[in-house]
């Protein structure tokens, strides 16, 4: 095995739980205390959250791991280590379509039509587009969360098969 293979299977791992471990956040803390949050200071926070979100330490994560992991398979193939190539590489497509493609289709258009939104002083109206808002995001935030860790658990089982076991 190279140590490029061994350089990154590490990257593989650590992009795909960097970016596991951020969908997840959404799902259990953030959401459920925007949630609880005046409608109002929600649609603020949110509107603040996604505009911050693009950012350096973000996007190596969000948008390097579909790519790292098939460069991994690549770099696994070329090893011949079949069976972990094909596993890094069903990992990257899975990430690519259910994470950064459902994410660019889904989640993103959503938090700019909520970006475009002028916070209103009427409780009821922020309670009705916080509503409308958050249930959908976080149903399409979970298939992304659960897709990510899909994703995670692939490539330890890929990293697991590249060592053969002594006999």
């Amino acid at each position: 095995m190279t140590p490029f293979l061994y350089v990154f299977s590490l990257l593989s791992l650590l992009s795909s739980g960097a970016i596991f471990g951020f969908f997840y956040a959404w799902v259990c803390s953030t959401m459920w205390g925007l949630d609880a949050a005046d409608p109002a200071l929600a649609i603020g926070a949110m509107q603040a959250m996604n505009a911050s979100v693009r950012n350096a330490v973000f996007a190596p994560a969000f948008f390097g791991t579909p790519f790292v992991l098939i460069a991994t398979a690549m770099l696994a193939w070329l090893s011949r280590l079949k069976a972990a190539s094909v596993i890094f590489a069903i990992a990257g497509l899975l990430f690519l379509s259910g994470g950064m493609i459902l994410t660019m289709t889904v989640n993103v258009p959503m938090n700019e039509a909520l970006a475009a939104v002028a916070i209103p002083q009427d409780a009821a109206e922020a309670r009705r587009i916080w509503e409308s808002y958050s249930g959908p995001w976080q149903f399409w935030n979970m298939v992304r969360t659960i897709v990510s860790g899909v994703t995670l658990a692939l490539t330890g089982i890929a990293i697991f098969i590249l060592h053969p076991r002594a006999a």
